[in-house]
């Protein structure tokens, strides 16, 4: 891996990347699921900001997300270059050099900590800069190549958006926060390891030990389950907290529900069956949870609007909160 890394790394680029290169080097799609999980967690906190103060913390932590994305992409080049799902990326695909991904991402990385601590204050910045270091090092250079928990262990740079939200509005990490970490956090790898089975050929090929290439699929169905299981009291528990309220529980029972009978389905599924019709189960059951996460966090802004705290009153749902 580290062979095929470094000569990639030799290999100049094509020298005529376009702008929309640039763009993707960032990761846009996962960019913009922390953009509005930060966003969410920064509109429900408590302490309101000011709107110009808003806006640019919102820009300054997607800022860090497209940095890490660029340094994953910079130091993954080898395996992106195997994988059929990642060929066409900028790096393996030549369009842009790997020099010009590795700077990029830490130019922005530098900027997007700096200027969060000068629009919000020193802990948002500091939650910030670990997330990319977390993404980047700790997940991407270390967790990724060497066990099959990587996802599990390195879901957390995927769960602190909303945590970093908060804490720009604030100042300091409650309960909330917390919750909303660990949604995202138990969320991560259900939904990775449903992709998994239906990309494991990528993950084999580049020699990655996702769960499904170490363990198998039958147990990646197995585990998929459990976290299933798992994610939910942590999903519902969040109903009774200052962020919650009888709306966000009524669309979490529902998400829940579905998403357990979903990873039961895959949990019954025989291999040959799924091969079979192109795990379509799986594929189901991947958009599901994209939907899920956002679902659930559209539910917490919802609850935060004037006209949700007030059917919250009505029906006394403020005696069941944890204050």
């Amino acid at each position: 891996m580290t062979d095929m890394r470094a000569e990639i790394s030799g290999q100049g680029g094509t020298g005529d990347a376009g702008f929309n290169d640039y763009v993707q080097l960032l990761k846009p799609r996962v960019m913009s699921l922390v953009v509005f999980t930060a966003m969410v967690g920064l509109f429900v906190a408590p302490v309101p900001l000011h709107p110009i103060e808003a806006l640019a913390a919102i820009i300054f932590i997607a800022l860090g997300a497209g940095a890490s994305g660029a340094l994953n992409m910079w130091w993954d080049a080898d395996i992106d270059r195997v994988m059929r799902r990642t060929a066409k990326r900028p790096v393996p695909s030549g369009a842009v050099e790997p020099g010009e991904a590795l700077g990029l991402g830490l130019a922005l990385s530098g900027l997007s900590v700096v200027m969060l601590g000068l629009a919000t204050n020193l802990l948002a910045a500091g939650l910030l800069a670990f997330t990319i270091f977390f993404y980047a090092v700790v997940y991407t250079m270390w967790l990724k190549r060497s066990t099959p928990q990587n996802i599990v262990i390195g879901g957390a740079a995927g769960a602190f958006p909303p945590m970093i939200g908060w804490v720009a509005a604030t100042g300091h990490v409650g309960l909330e926060a917390v919750l909303m970490f660990a949604l995202i956090f138990m969320w991560t790898p259900p939904h990775f390891w449903a992709m998994a089975l239906f990309i494991n050929s990528d993950y084999e090929k580049a020699k990655v030990p996702m769960l499904t290439v170490t363990h198998g699929r039958k147990s990646t169905r197995t585990h998929i389950l459990v976290y299933t299981i798992l994610l939910a009291p942590v999903a519902l528990g969040a109903a009774f907290t200052a962020i919650g309220g009888p709306i966000y529980f009524a669309v979490s029972l529902v998400l829940n529900a579905l998403f357990l009978l979903g990873a039961v389905r895959i949990w019954r599924r025989r291999e040959e069956v799924a091969e079979a019709d192109s795990y379509a189960v799986e594929k189901r059951f991947f958009a599901l949870s994209l939907a899920y996460l956002f679902l659930h966090f559209a539910a917490f802004l919802v609850e935060a609007t004037p006209w949700a705290n007030a059917l919250s009153t009505t029906l006394g749902w403020e005696s069941l909160t944890w204050r």
